[in-house]
């Protein structure tokens, strides 16, 4: 065996620590050991450097790899477990195995080399990887502490409850208990309830049959019945009985009534259990200003009305006409053709990156991920109705809908939203105020925030707010109160802030969840135009900025929280089960 193929082999299985013979490379960052590869940057990073690199804000799209995958390194070939005198060679895409030349069994099916099946599928696999790197690493840690946290609280916390339940279990037994008693006192005694009837059966027939014999008597000729007789049968009194009816009913005592067992069951509440979760309050925070991450000119749109990300590199924009898929370069790489001409949200981008898009018919089409099938996902089929923009809600799979219609004799102009569920169905219908008045005039653009308020860009309007059932919450019109504002492009962001475009000032601003002015995030510059057109990353934190020409700018205003603290770092003599995952 060569150097060169020793190391290739000692790199495959560890990492190769600076007391190797052999030289290594040294990390661009720090003078730890290589052991990653930015293709981005490019850089070569040490395992610490790699996993601060992948969590940065700035930097979690770069593309990193271990330095076996930068100089193409490919494991050493396996021997198969059928033929242990043959090598696989082959992949089965079809049965997903490998395969060896004498494989009888996977000849008639479909079969790739072994080694552009092992690229193809950590291409496929390297968004799993990038969440795992990016999001999960960095969530771990602060899910620990919160884990420690509740061990040492979780036994103090509970006694009390514990002792609620138990005093509210016996009271419940005690209300079972009495009701069994009475159960077996008052009413399981009158269960001879079969033979009381056929007693009272028999009963009945033998009276009948006396009744007869009364009334034939009475009716007798007198040459058969003496009068004498029937005076003397008269002094008989008629047999007298008793219509009861033999009936059991099971009930309750007085002293025992049902609102005291709804009382005692009401009081017993199980909360359905989830995975534990952190709140981007913990995770993410304001910078202390945007700053321009970068800027592309398109080719193909005129100006930009409306974005879509799809991923970080990848985004939907479209101006009155167009609508096309375009990378960081502002390349088109595909068109749509049939679109509904207007300056609206007329598109939006489901969790399958598939578009959604209003088409010229009115009708909202949905194109495949692949780009090849399009397909009629809600036909328009009230003529007074058109619609203008289009939301998918990612916490519901939902698709809300803003619609407005046009009077033909008043030329009063309202709107309304609706919500279609993921089978196209309409579930709801929002268009009205609190106290009956319309809502919205002509609804832009559409979104919805992380506590499930839908937020309306209305035009030269405001900003209307409505929680998810459809109650109205608030109106934002500008800032300062009482100034006029233009609403465009609308969307929030992963700490519930509403960002808007207002046409009358060139700026973006950004308010909270309830409606507070926070501050004009973006200001018309150099570099961003009239801004008109926004979407949030949510997997890079960045945000797309379109403006009335053919610019595009993204921008970062928020950076993740320091939660890797030296109490969340594993130690280096710390079991890395219960502290710390492996380096991915």
């Amino acid at each position: 065996m060569t150097q060169t193929a020793h190391i290739m082999d000692t790199a495959s299985s560890q990492y190769i620590t600076a007391s190797s013979p052999y030289g290594v490379n040294q990390c661009s960052k720090c003078p730890g050991d290589t052991a990653y590869y930015c293709v981005s940057c490019p850089c070569d990073l040490c395992p610490q450097c790699k996993e601060n690199h992948v969590k940065d804000l700035q930097t979690i799209d770069h593309n990193v790899v271990s330095h076996r995958d930068k100089i193409n390194y490919i494991p050493t070939q396996e021997i198969c477990v059928r033929h242990p005198s043959h090598v696989y060679t082959k992949y089965c895409d079809p049965c997903q195995v490998p395969a060896c030349n004498n494989c009888q069994t996977y000849r008639k099916h479909t079969q790739i080399d072994v080694i552009t099946a092992y690229k193809t599928k950590r291409q496929q696999h390297r968004g799993t990887i990038h969440t795992i790197r990016s999001e999960a690493l960095f969530y771990r840690p602060v899910l620990l502490t919160e884990i420690k946290a509740d061990v040492k609280t979780c036994h103090t916390e509970f006694s009390p409850l514990q002792s609620e339940m138990l005093t509210k279990a016996q009271n419940l037994k005690d209300l079972i208990d009495y009701v069994v008693y009475d159960l077996l006192n008052n009413v399981l005694c009158d269960f001879d309830f079969k033979h009381r009837c056929k007693k009272q059966k028999i009963e009945m027939i033998r009276h009948i049959v006396r009744l007869r014999r009364y009334e034939h008597r009475y009716v007798q000729p007198a040459f058969t019945f003496s009068a004498l007789q029937f005076l003397s049968f008269t002094k008989t009194a008629l047999p007298q009985i008793h219509l009861t009816l033999h009936t059991s009913q099971l009930s309750m005592t007085e002293s025992l009534n049902k609102e005291d067992v709804m009382e005692s069951l009401s009081a017993i509440q199980i909360t359905e259990r989830g995975n534990r979760r952190v709140g981007n309050q913990c995770l993410l925070k304001l910078t202390s200003g945007a700053e321009l991450h970068q800027s592309l000119t398109l080719t193909g749109v005129d100006r930009c009305s409306h974005i879509s990300c799809v991923t970080s590199d990848r985004v939907w924009v479209c101006d009155t006409y167009n609508l096309m898929l375009t990378d960081t370069t502002g390349v088109p790489l595909h068109h749509v053709e049939d679109l509904w001409s207007g300056l609206f949200g007329i598109h939006t981008v489901n969790s399958e990156s598939e578009l959604i898009y209003i088409d010229r018919n009115d009708n909202i089409n949905k194109l495949s991920k692949d780009m090849k099938t399009t397909t009629t996902f809600i036909e328009r089929t009230d003529s007074t109705w058109r619609p203008g923009c289009v939301y998918w809600s990612p916490s519901t799979g939902d698709l809300l809908l803003a619609m407005y219609n046009n009077d033909a004799y008043t030329g009063k102009v309202t709107g309304k939203v609706t919500r279609y569920n993921q089978s196209g169905q309409l579930t709801q219908t929002i268009q009205y105020h609190n106290t009956g008045r319309g809502l919205y005039r002509v609804p832009y653009y559409i979104t919805e925030n992380n506590n499930g308020d839908v937020v309306v860009s209305d035009y030269e309007s405001a900003v209307v707010v409505t929680e998810r059932g459809g109650r109205h919450r608030f109106s934002y019109t500008g800032h300062p109160s009482g100034s006029r504002l233009v609403p465009r492009g609308i969307c929030t962001d992963a700490l519930s802030h509403i960002l808007v475009c207002d046409d009358i000032t060139n700026t973006v601003q950004m308010i909270n969840k309830d409606g507070r002015f926070l501050s004009h995030l973006l200001t018309k510059s150099q570099e961003m135009g009239r801004p008109w057109g926004l979407s949030y990353d949510v997997n890079t934190h960045r945000l797309w900025v379109g403006s009335l020409d053919n610019e595009v700018c993204v921008y970062r205003y928020i950076t993740r929280q320091d939660a890797l603290t030296d109490e969340h770092r594993p130690r280096p003599d710390e079991d890395p089960m219960s502290s710390s995952t492996q380096a991915v």
